[in-house]
Protein backbone atom coordinates (compact mmCIF):
# COMPACT_ATOMS: atom_id res chain seq x y z
CA UNK A 1 0.00 0.00 0.00
CA UNK A 2 1.41 3.41 -0.71
CA UNK A 3 0.67 6.05 1.79
CA UNK A 4 -1.37 8.59 1.02
CA UNK A 5 -0.26 12.69 1.93
CA UNK A 6 -2.16 13.95 4.36
CA UNK A 7 -3.02 17.96 4.94
CA UNK A 8 -0.72 18.43 7.66
CA UNK A 9 2.10 16.78 6.48
CA UNK A 10 5.27 18.87 6.17
CA UNK A 11 6.52 19.23 2.50
CA UNK A 12 8.84 21.89 0.97
CA UNK A 13 5.36 23.46 -0.71
CA UNK A 14 3.71 23.74 2.57
CA UNK A 15 6.63 25.36 3.59
CA UNK A 16 6.74 27.88 1.24
CA UNK A 17 9.83 26.14 -1.24
CA UNK A 18 10.15 25.50 -4.62
CA UNK A 19 12.19 24.07 -7.22
CA UNK A 20 13.86 27.07 -8.95
CA UNK A 21 15.51 27.62 -12.26
CA UNK A 22 18.77 26.21 -13.86
CA UNK A 23 19.55 29.48 -14.80
CA UNK A 24 19.67 31.65 -11.19
CA UNK A 25 22.80 31.91 -9.32
CA UNK A 26 24.75 28.75 -8.19
CA UNK A 27 26.73 28.36 -4.68
CA UNK A 28 28.14 25.64 -6.78
CA UNK A 29 27.81 22.57 -8.94
CA UNK A 30 28.14 18.96 -7.75
CA UNK A 31 29.98 16.03 -9.88
CA UNK A 32 30.61 12.77 -8.26
CA UNK A 33 33.96 10.67 -9.40
CA UNK A 34 33.45 7.71 -12.01
CA UNK A 35 33.79 4.49 -10.34
CA UNK A 36 31.59 2.05 -11.92
CA UNK A 37 33.75 -0.15 -15.23
CA UNK A 38 30.00 -1.42 -16.14
CA UNK A 39 28.09 1.49 -17.80
CA UNK A 40 31.43 2.22 -20.15
CA UNK A 41 32.20 -1.60 -21.26
CA UNK A 42 35.52 -1.44 -19.53
CA UNK A 43 38.48 -0.20 -17.55
CA UNK A 44 39.91 1.56 -20.39
CA UNK A 45 36.05 3.19 -20.86
CA UNK A 46 35.99 4.18 -17.12
CA UNK A 47 39.55 5.80 -17.21
CA UNK A 48 38.46 7.58 -20.58
CA UNK A 49 35.47 9.31 -18.97
CA UNK A 50 37.58 10.22 -15.47
CA UNK A 51 39.75 12.41 -18.29
CA UNK A 52 36.31 13.69 -19.82
CA UNK A 53 34.78 13.95 -16.29
CA UNK A 54 37.79 16.58 -14.78
CA UNK A 55 37.70 18.55 -18.30
CA UNK A 56 34.12 19.50 -17.41
CA UNK A 57 35.12 20.03 -13.82
CA UNK A 58 37.50 22.57 -14.97
CA UNK A 59 35.33 24.12 -17.34
CA UNK A 60 32.93 24.71 -15.27
CA UNK A 61 34.97 26.04 -12.21
CA UNK A 62 35.68 28.99 -14.80
CA UNK A 63 32.87 29.79 -13.63
CA UNK A 64 31.45 29.19 -10.32
CA UNK A 65 32.84 26.07 -7.87
CA UNK A 66 32.69 22.68 -8.05
CA UNK A 67 32.30 19.97 -5.83
CA UNK A 68 33.47 16.60 -6.81
CA UNK A 69 32.03 13.51 -4.28
CA UNK A 70 34.23 10.77 -4.69
CA UNK A 71 35.29 7.56 -3.07
CA UNK A 72 37.89 8.10 -0.56
CA UNK A 73 40.01 5.21 -2.20
CA UNK A 74 39.73 7.25 -5.74
CA UNK A 75 40.70 10.72 -4.37
CA UNK A 76 44.43 10.97 -4.67
CA UNK A 77 43.81 10.28 -8.66
CA UNK A 78 40.56 12.09 -8.74
CA UNK A 79 42.83 15.55 -7.33
CA UNK A 80 45.67 14.85 -9.91
CA UNK A 81 43.26 14.75 -12.70
CA UNK A 82 41.05 17.81 -11.70
CA UNK A 83 44.04 19.96 -10.96
CA UNK A 84 43.62 22.88 -8.22
CA UNK A 85 40.45 24.82 -8.08
CA UNK A 86 38.45 21.87 -7.38
CA UNK A 87 36.62 20.87 -4.22
CA UNK A 88 36.13 17.11 -2.76
CA UNK A 89 33.77 15.41 -0.95
CA UNK A 90 33.92 12.03 0.43
CA UNK A 91 31.33 9.54 -0.15
CA UNK A 92 30.80 6.21 -0.08
CA UNK A 93 29.09 5.97 -4.26
CA UNK A 94 28.39 2.99 -6.67
CA UNK A 95 28.26 5.20 -9.92
CA UNK A 96 29.07 8.65 -11.31
CA UNK A 97 25.37 10.77 -12.81
CA UNK A 98 24.94 13.35 -9.85
CA UNK A 99 21.51 14.47 -11.53
CA UNK A 100 19.77 11.22 -10.53
CA UNK A 101 21.81 10.46 -6.98
CA UNK A 102 22.07 14.14 -5.53
CA UNK A 103 19.39 16.16 -3.87
CA UNK A 104 17.21 18.30 -5.61
CA UNK A 105 17.34 21.31 -4.33
CA UNK A 106 14.63 23.75 -3.37
CA UNK A 107 14.46 27.92 -2.37
CA UNK A 108 12.60 29.90 -0.35
CA UNK A 109 13.03 32.96 -2.66
CA UNK A 110 14.38 35.03 -0.32
CA UNK A 111 17.54 33.37 -0.16
CA UNK A 112 16.93 29.64 1.78
CA UNK A 113 17.86 26.43 0.70
CA UNK A 114 16.99 23.46 1.67
CA UNK A 115 16.97 20.10 -0.85
CA UNK A 116 14.89 16.86 -1.37
CA UNK A 117 16.57 13.67 -1.46
CA UNK A 118 14.38 11.11 -3.60
CA UNK A 119 14.42 7.59 -3.97
CA UNK A 120 16.35 6.27 -5.93
CA UNK A 121 16.59 2.45 -7.55
CA UNK A 122 19.04 2.55 -10.41
CA UNK A 123 16.83 3.45 -12.95
CA UNK A 124 14.73 0.53 -12.41
CA UNK A 125 17.25 -1.51 -11.02
CA UNK A 126 19.68 -1.96 -13.91
CA UNK A 127 22.90 -1.84 -11.80
CA UNK A 128 23.64 -3.19 -8.21
CA UNK A 129 24.45 -2.59 -5.58
CA UNK A 130 23.57 1.25 -5.52
CA UNK A 131 22.90 1.57 -2.04
CA UNK A 132 25.78 3.87 -1.84
CA UNK A 133 24.23 6.27 -4.01
CA UNK A 134 20.58 5.46 -2.65
CA UNK A 135 21.79 7.25 0.54
CA UNK A 136 23.70 9.77 -1.07
CA UNK A 137 21.54 12.56 -1.40
CA UNK A 138 20.37 12.58 2.10
CA UNK A 139 23.79 12.13 3.36
CA UNK A 140 25.36 15.13 1.40
CA UNK A 141 21.95 17.38 2.73
CA UNK A 142 23.32 16.12 6.42
CA UNK A 143 27.07 16.91 5.46
CA UNK A 144 25.84 20.40 4.70
CA UNK A 145 23.57 20.70 7.59
CA UNK A 146 20.97 21.75 5.59
CA UNK A 147 17.08 20.80 5.75
CA UNK A 148 16.07 17.45 4.45
CA UNK A 149 12.83 16.68 3.42
CA UNK A 150 12.41 12.85 2.27
CA UNK A 151 10.97 12.96 -1.52
CA UNK A 152 8.21 9.64 -1.17
CA UNK A 153 8.94 8.10 -4.75
CA UNK A 154 11.76 6.98 -6.75
CA UNK A 155 12.61 10.29 -8.98
CA UNK A 156 15.59 10.74 -10.89
CA UNK A 157 16.99 14.70 -11.20
CA UNK A 158 16.95 13.86 -15.24
CA UNK A 159 13.51 13.24 -15.33
CA UNK A 160 12.35 16.42 -14.83
CA UNK A 161 13.15 20.26 -16.06
CA UNK A 162 11.34 23.21 -14.63
CA UNK A 163 11.14 26.97 -15.16
CA UNK A 164 11.39 28.66 -11.72
CA UNK A 165 7.68 29.67 -12.18
CA UNK A 166 5.38 26.57 -11.60
CA UNK A 167 6.04 24.54 -14.78
CA UNK A 168 7.61 21.57 -15.08
CA UNK A 169 8.25 19.07 -17.95
CA UNK A 170 8.80 15.25 -17.85
CA UNK A 171 8.12 12.05 -19.73
CA UNK A 172 4.84 9.16 -19.60
CA UNK A 173 7.67 6.69 -20.80
CA UNK A 174 9.95 7.50 -17.67
CA UNK A 175 7.80 8.68 -15.01
CA UNK A 176 4.84 6.32 -15.57
CA UNK A 177 7.45 3.01 -16.26
CA UNK A 178 6.28 0.47 -14.01
CA UNK A 179 9.85 0.10 -13.10
CA UNK A 180 10.10 3.33 -10.87
CA UNK A 181 6.43 3.67 -8.78
CA UNK A 182 4.55 0.71 -10.30
CA UNK A 183 1.45 1.85 -7.41
CA UNK A 184 1.35 4.95 -8.07
CA UNK A 185 -1.05 6.40 -10.20
CA UNK A 186 -0.37 9.62 -12.87
CA UNK A 187 -2.56 12.22 -10.65
CA UNK A 188 -0.47 10.77 -7.49
CA UNK A 189 2.75 11.14 -8.89
CA UNK A 190 1.98 14.84 -9.94
CA UNK A 191 0.70 15.30 -6.76
CA UNK A 192 3.83 14.22 -5.11
CA UNK A 193 5.59 17.01 -7.76
CA UNK A 194 3.33 19.59 -6.54
CA UNK A 195 3.90 19.64 -3.00
CA UNK A 196 7.83 18.70 -3.31
CA UNK A 197 8.92 21.15 -6.26
CA UNK A 198 6.50 23.70 -5.84
CA UNK A 199 5.17 23.21 -9.35
CA UNK A 200 1.44 23.98 -10.49
CA UNK A 201 1.89 23.18 -14.02
CA UNK A 202 3.23 20.05 -15.20
CA UNK A 203 3.63 18.97 -19.20
CA UNK A 204 3.70 15.45 -20.04
CA UNK A 205 6.16 14.19 -23.11
CA UNK A 206 5.40 10.41 -24.34
CA UNK A 207 8.97 9.29 -24.95
CA UNK A 208 12.37 9.66 -24.96
CA UNK A 209 15.36 9.34 -26.95
CA UNK A 210 16.70 5.64 -28.69
CA UNK A 211 18.13 3.52 -26.59
CA UNK A 212 18.03 5.54 -23.37
CA UNK A 213 18.34 2.82 -20.19
CA UNK A 214 17.20 6.22 -18.33
CA UNK A 215 13.66 4.95 -19.79
CA UNK A 216 13.52 8.22 -21.27
CA UNK A 217 15.02 11.03 -19.61
CA UNK A 218 13.59 14.26 -20.64
CA UNK A 219 17.07 16.19 -20.32
CA UNK A 220 18.22 14.73 -23.20
CA UNK A 221 15.13 15.95 -25.34
CA UNK A 222 14.20 19.20 -24.02
CA UNK A 223 15.43 22.08 -21.71
CA UNK A 224 13.98 25.11 -20.11
CA UNK A 225 16.11 28.47 -21.98
CA UNK A 226 13.90 31.13 -20.34
CA UNK A 227 10.63 31.54 -19.34
CA UNK A 228 8.45 30.61 -22.00
CA UNK A 229 11.62 29.28 -23.99
CA UNK A 230 12.71 25.86 -24.89
CA UNK A 231 15.41 23.87 -26.67
CA UNK A 232 13.98 20.49 -28.48
CA UNK A 233 16.20 18.07 -29.72
CA UNK A 234 15.22 17.71 -33.33
CA UNK A 235 16.50 14.72 -35.45
CA UNK A 236 17.63 15.35 -39.02
CA UNK A 237 16.98 11.63 -40.26
CA UNK A 238 13.34 11.79 -41.24
CA UNK A 239 11.20 8.66 -40.30
CA UNK A 240 13.99 7.65 -37.49
CA UNK A 241 12.58 6.38 -34.04
CA UNK A 242 13.46 9.65 -33.14
CA UNK A 243 12.30 11.53 -35.62
CA UNK A 244 8.63 10.12 -34.89
CA UNK A 245 9.08 10.96 -31.12
CA UNK A 246 9.93 14.06 -31.27
CA UNK A 247 7.48 15.04 -33.54
CA UNK A 248 4.68 13.84 -30.96
CA UNK A 249 7.00 15.74 -28.43
CA UNK A 250 6.99 19.03 -30.33
CA UNK A 251 3.21 18.63 -30.73
CA UNK A 252 2.75 18.48 -27.38
CA UNK A 253 4.88 21.21 -26.76
CA UNK A 254 2.88 23.64 -29.40
CA UNK A 255 -0.45 22.70 -27.51
CA UNK A 256 0.65 22.80 -24.29
CA UNK A 257 0.43 26.30 -21.88
CA UNK A 258 3.02 27.09 -18.99
CA UNK A 259 2.26 27.44 -15.23
CA UNK A 260 1.42 31.58 -16.75
CA UNK A 261 -0.76 30.18 -19.52
CA UNK A 262 2.01 31.18 -22.04
CA UNK A 263 2.45 28.81 -24.76
CA UNK A 264 5.92 27.90 -25.20
CA UNK A 265 8.45 29.24 -27.71
CA UNK A 266 10.69 26.47 -29.41
CA UNK A 267 14.00 25.89 -30.38
CA UNK A 268 14.72 23.17 -32.52
CA UNK A 269 18.47 22.15 -31.66
CA UNK A 270 19.88 19.27 -34.41
CA UNK A 271 20.81 16.08 -33.60
CA UNK A 272 24.48 15.07 -34.36
CA UNK A 273 24.92 11.71 -36.54
CA UNK A 274 24.21 8.62 -35.36
CA UNK A 275 26.98 6.78 -33.53
CA UNK A 276 27.06 3.51 -31.49
CA UNK A 277 27.92 2.73 -28.04
CA UNK A 278 30.66 -0.25 -27.22
CA UNK A 279 28.38 -2.56 -26.64
CA UNK A 280 26.08 -1.76 -30.29
CA UNK A 281 23.40 0.38 -28.51
CA UNK A 282 22.88 4.06 -29.98
CA UNK A 283 25.06 6.66 -28.51
CA UNK A 284 22.38 9.51 -26.97
CA UNK A 285 23.69 12.44 -29.12
CA UNK A 286 21.83 15.42 -27.86
CA UNK A 287 23.25 19.36 -27.08
CA UNK A 288 20.21 19.77 -24.99
CA UNK A 289 21.96 17.69 -22.44
CA UNK A 290 23.88 20.58 -21.28
CA UNK A 291 24.81 22.49 -17.94
CA UNK A 292 23.93 26.00 -16.41
CA UNK A 293 26.81 28.19 -14.71
CA UNK A 294 26.87 31.06 -13.17
CA UNK A 295 27.41 33.01 -16.58
CA UNK A 296 28.00 30.51 -18.71
CA UNK A 297 26.59 27.43 -20.36
CA UNK A 298 29.05 24.30 -20.62
CA UNK A 299 27.89 22.33 -24.20
CA UNK A 300 28.78 18.84 -24.81
CA UNK A 301 30.82 18.48 -28.44
CA UNK A 302 30.85 15.64 -30.43
CA UNK A 303 33.10 16.18 -33.18
CA UNK A 304 30.30 15.78 -35.35
CA UNK A 305 29.92 18.71 -38.20
CA UNK A 306 27.09 20.04 -35.51
CA UNK A 307 28.97 21.48 -33.30
CA UNK A 308 29.70 24.80 -34.80
CA UNK A 309 26.05 25.67 -35.69
CA UNK A 310 25.07 24.50 -31.93
CA UNK A 311 27.51 26.73 -30.95
CA UNK A 312 26.24 29.50 -33.11
CA UNK A 313 22.51 28.25 -32.26
CA UNK A 314 23.23 28.77 -27.84
CA UNK A 315 25.39 32.26 -28.28
CA UNK A 316 22.30 33.07 -30.30
CA UNK A 317 19.76 32.05 -27.25
CA UNK A 318 22.00 33.11 -24.21
CA UNK A 319 23.93 36.41 -25.42
CA UNK A 320 24.38 37.27 -21.44
CA UNK A 321 26.13 33.96 -21.13
CA UNK A 322 29.62 32.17 -22.15
CA UNK A 323 29.67 29.48 -24.30
CA UNK A 324 32.21 26.80 -23.70
CA UNK A 325 32.05 23.55 -25.54
CA UNK A 326 33.50 20.49 -24.02
CA UNK A 327 33.98 17.12 -25.58
CA UNK A 328 32.03 14.58 -24.41
CA UNK A 329 31.95 11.31 -26.37
CA UNK A 330 33.94 9.37 -23.38
CA UNK A 331 30.92 10.45 -21.04
CA UNK A 332 28.20 9.46 -23.14
CA UNK A 333 29.63 5.71 -23.55
CA UNK A 334 28.43 5.46 -19.99
CA UNK A 335 24.85 6.35 -21.02
CA UNK A 336 24.26 10.42 -20.28
CA UNK A 337 25.60 13.75 -20.52
CA UNK A 338 26.65 16.46 -19.21
CA UNK A 339 23.79 18.08 -17.43
CA UNK A 340 23.79 13.91 -15.93
CA UNK A 341 26.71 14.03 -14.31
CA UNK A 342 26.18 17.80 -13.03
CA UNK A 343 24.03 19.28 -10.14
CA UNK A 344 23.47 23.04 -9.24
CA UNK A 345 23.46 24.06 -5.62
CA UNK A 346 21.64 27.43 -6.04
CA UNK A 347 22.91 30.46 -4.15
CA UNK A 348 21.51 30.82 -0.65
CA UNK A 349 21.91 29.84 2.98
CA UNK A 350 21.23 26.69 4.07
CA UNK A 351 17.66 26.40 6.11
CA UNK A 352 17.73 25.31 9.42
CA UNK A 353 17.95 21.52 9.20
CA UNK A 354 15.30 19.82 10.78
CA UNK A 355 14.52 16.38 8.98
CA UNK A 356 11.35 16.44 7.54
Amino acid sequence: MTRRLDADDRCPVRDGLYMPAEWVSHNRTWMAWPCRPEPWGSLEGLLRARVAYAAVARAISGFEKVTMVVRPEDHDEARLACGKGIDFAGFRIDDSWMRDTGPVFVTDGAGGIAGVHWRFNAWGNKYHPHDGDAALAESLLEALDMRSYAGPMVLEGGSIVVDGLGTLITTEQCLLNPNRNPNLTRQQIEERLAIYLGVTRIVWLGEGLEDDETDGHVDNIVSFAGPGRVLVHKPTANGSFNDRVMQDNIQRLAAARDARGQSFEIIEVPEPAERLRHDGRRLELSYINSCFTNHGLVVPAFADPCDDDVFSIMQKVFPDRRVVQVPALDILEGGGGLHCITMQQPSGEALTPERI
